[in-house]
């Protein structure tokens, strides 16, 4: 599964995927509607690829969770996140990822990994990682993590997470 290419922006719906690079930013096209729309470095958004959810022990990445509700849905779309009481969010979260840290994964986080699945179950664009295990050895790494191993593209740069319950495996710079 490819996610370097898909794209959540703050404040707005759905998810979008890039498909060129300008000078100062990017085109974007949005899964939902097919409109397209530029974003700028000052827009605050997220790369799917670069997201994680803590657990007690280590960070999972975000095509690992796909993965994994793939898996027990068999394929099928998962619960609507809108339309699910909290309680129901939290405890189909928690058969996905039963270790999950529940002080710093907030039912907005989950909520919004449900919809996404929605999103990319419906455009086709789930599949097996190629080693579910590997970006969860590597992210538990204390001195390197999966990001560090990579090298940095002009995309990742620009991104920043405003997810509590999430993080993109980047360190600052300080």
């Amino acid at each position: 599964m490819d996610l370097s290419k898909i794209m959540t922006i703050s404040g707005k719906p759905g998810l979008y995927k890039m498909i060129a690079e300008t000078r100062n930013g990017f085109v974007v096209e949005s899964l939902l509607d097919g409109r397209k729309m530029p974003v700028f470095p000052t827009d605050r958004s997220s790369i799917l690829e670069d997201i994680s959810v803590f657990t007690m022990e280590k960070d999972v990445p975000l095509k690992n969770i796909l993965w994994k509700i793939y898996e027990l849905t068999e394929g099928k779309p998962a619960l609507d996140a809108k339309q699910a009481t909290p309680d129901e969010i939290r405890q189909a979260f928690e058969e996905v990822l039963p270790d999950y840290d529940k002080d710093r994964v907030y039912i907005s986080d989950m909520k919004k990994i449900f919809t996404w699945y929605g999103i990319l179950l419906e455009k086709d664009m789930i599949s097996k990682p190629e080693d579910p295990d590997a970006g969860e050895e590597e992210s538990a790494d204390s001195g390197t993590d999966a990001e560090d191993k990579k090298e940095t593209s002009p995309e990742n740069e620009k991104t920043k997470s405003d997810k509590p319950g999430t993080s993109t495996g980047k360190k600052s710079s300080k």
